[in-house]
């Protein structure tokens, strides 16, 4: 089976770093406005309770699968699904980690990893920013 081409799912991706940053601070981050604007789209505001839909101000939407406050959290987006998850490393940094599987070709995958890419160096300049 080819890289990222799972049984169940279809095509995959993940892209991961470790932040300077606290596990809490990474999630108020992404689970809010600016972060959500980031991962999402623009206009994007998620009810943090399963089942509840959303939409982005350029049409994209989807409901939420699983949000598990300052863990993870699990939505659909278009035909696909895409997770984000904070998690503590040493030394009082996070781990921030963005999957999407159910992606229809290792072109969207491969598309799809670049654009993972350049939100995680989005949020990552944004966390830099001085309060």
């Amino acid at each position: 089976m080819a890289a990222g081409l799972t049984k169940d799912a279809g095509w995959k991706i993940g892209v991961s770093r470790t932040l300077p940053r606290s596990p809490s601070a990474v999630w108020e981050f992404i689970s809010g406005p600016r972060g959500l604007e980031l991962w999402l789209g623009a206009g994007a505001r998620l009810t943090p309770e399963r089942g509840a839909p959303y939409t982005t101000d350029s049409g994209v939407g989807g409901e939420v699968r699983g949000y598990r406050p300052g863990d993870r959290i699990r939505v659909t987006y278009g035909a696909t699904t895409v997770q984000v998850a904070v998690s503590a490393a040493a030394g009082d940094r996070a781990v921030l980690r963005f999957h999407q599987e159910r992606m229809a070709s290792a072109e969207e995958r491969e598309r799809q990893r670049a654009h993972w890419r350049w939100v995680m160096d989005r949020v990552a300049e944004a966390l830099d920013e001085p309060a």
